[in-house]
């Protein structure tokens, strides 16, 4: 057969495969609905938060519907805290990993996009042969010769059923889910730390009040020492003073211990060991509690968590594997073509006479597999519908993040005015001992009595101050942090479920 007439037979062929092209095997995505209300919560969370009658009681005020400032970490008005992040965000390497695993995402993508594309390779080769006369019989001596040969080689597999382009497109949407996969780590890590340096704050402040709490109680101790000396009580007060004192000093290795575990969990969200960490002092006065806490809508929750993004993702990830089981089914074709030389001399290399060619296809039916085909295209949507349970726990595990976030900022300020009051009460306790005190009507026990009472309500304050800020970030975190850019490559296009 002439070349001419080869080429005409391949065109035809093409030509009638060309017609099956434009089938979509891969079936459209329909993202699970998931029931959602305007509201988080069973009953909707007040607008405001806490009282701005009491300044250690600072109020929050919810703004439905609006994002965060970018970065959000800064709404606490904390440069140290701002060092810290940043700090972190750079030398972390759960970060470092997430940013390989995205350059290597990438890649994979280039990968996939190339087989798009005709394969082009050139060979080029030269040898030196002695052949034997027993070849022939021994009827003609051996010979030697060299051989030289040049040729380029295209090869092609037409997409005719779209199993390239599912390829490239399961490639970007892996590439998209690791794109959330870093900012979720990112958003992961900013919030550790700031757990952990307010984690820090908190406990060096309830350690600073329980020795301050301990000093009145021995102080105490001493006027109860005295008085037992002076027959004016009996030896079992001082037993019950010293066994007070003994608990307080009890709290502190716990309180100390917790500090110490803060402190070495922050040192590795910073990347670097324990033992390198310089000690760092936080105070709680060092963080300012966000008086205006944007509230993004359901709907913008559902963009914004780079965990229900990766889960869609993956949901178009496994609707490839969908369409490439079906493709099995399908003829595949394969196109080659290779123009060269090969000559016994270099110089004879170009020459017209040395010219080799070659035109080749090929189609390969799968004809029968042993129930091979539909089992694997049913382990594809077996695949498919895991994605997609999968994707409806994500958007109701971050629902249920952001309804416990809310009510915890409702519950700490309640328990914050409920403190506040209490330690209103034991100053005005405080206050009447010692105006008893000075005019002769009480002796000083009773004032050093209500100090330690009073004294002993401040750790709680400290830890109450603690968990409003790191609910007020918890919260930041279960929305998505700010808004991040929505970078989406080759994405196909989503519809909603029935």
């Amino acid at each position: 057969m002439r070349p001419q007439e080869l080429l005409r037979l391949l065109a035809a062929a093409l030509l009638s495969l060309t017609s099956l092209a434009g089938c979509e095997l891969a079936p459209p995505l329909r993202v699970p609905v998931v029931p959602t209300a305007a509201h988080y919560t069973a009953a909707p969370a007040p607008r405001d938060i806490g009282s701005s009658a009491n300044p250690e009681v600072p109020p929050q005020h919810l703004i439905f519907g609006a994002s965060l400032a970018r970065p959000w970490w800064r709404a606490f008005h904390s440069p140290q805290l701002d060092g810290l992040i940043t700090r972190a965000l750079t030398h972390s390497p759960t970060v470092a990993a997430a940013e390989a695993q995205l350059r290597a995402a990438r890649a994979n993508v280039a990968v996939s996009a190339a087989v798009l594309y005709p394969q082009v390779g050139l060979n080029l080769g030269a040898s030196r042969t002695k052949t034997s006369g027993a070849n022939f019989g021994g009827r003609v001596p051996g010979s030697t010769f060299s051989l030289y040969t040049g040729q380029v080689a295209v090869s092609y597999y037409p997409d005719f059923f779209g199993v390239n382009r599912l390829l490239y497109r399961g490639s970007t949407a892996q590439l998209n889910a690791q794109r959330a996969a870093l900012q979720a780590a990112q958003l992961t890590l900013a919030g550790n730390v700031l757990d952990a340096a307010v984690g820090i704050a908190a406990t060096s402040a309830e350690i600073s009040a329980t020795s301050r709490l301990i000093a009145a109680q021995r102080q105490l101790l001493e006027l109860v020492q005295a008085q037992y000396r002076g027959g004016a009580t009996t030896y079992g007060a001082v037993v019950a003073q010293r066994a007070q004192i003994e608990a307080s000093e009890a709290e502190l290795p716990p309180l100390q211990q917790q500090r110490s575990v803060y402190r070495h969990l922050l040192a590795v969200l910073l990347g670097t060991a324990p033992s390198r960490l310089r000690d760092r002092t936080f105070t709680l006065q060092a963080f300012s509690l966000p008086p205006r806490v944007p509230l993004a809508l359901p709907s913008t929750l559902l963009r914004n968590r780079p965990d229900i993004r990766i889960a869609a993702e993956q949901m178009r990830y496994a609707l490839t594997g969908v369409g490439i089981a079906k493709a099995q089914f399908y003829p595949l074709v394969t196109l080659s073509a290779s123009a060269g030389s090969s000559a016994l001399t270099a110089g004879k290399l170009f020459d017209a006479s040395s010219t080799v060619w070659s035109l080749g296809g090929a189609l390969a039916q799968p004809i029968f597999a042993g129930g091979k085909l539909r089992a694997q295209e049913r382990g594809a949507y077996a695949t498919y519908a895991a994605t997609r349970a999968a994707y409806r726990s994500t958007v109701l595990t971050a629902f249920q993040q952001v309804a416990d976030a809310l009510r915890a900022l409702q519950h700490d300020a309640a328990a914050a005015q409920a403190q506040a009051r209490l330690l209103d009460t034991l100053r005005e306790q405080l206050r009447l001992a010692e105006a008893g005190w000075r005019a002769g009507a009480t002796d000083f026990s009773a004032v050093l009595i209500a100090e330690a009472d009073y004294r002993t309500a401040l750790p709680a304050r400290a830890r109450i101050a603690a968990a409003r800020l790191q609910d007020t970030a918890a919260l930041f975190v279960a929305l998505g942090g700010d808004p991040w850019p929505q970078h989406t490559e080759a994405a196909p296009a989503v519809a909603a479920a029935p």
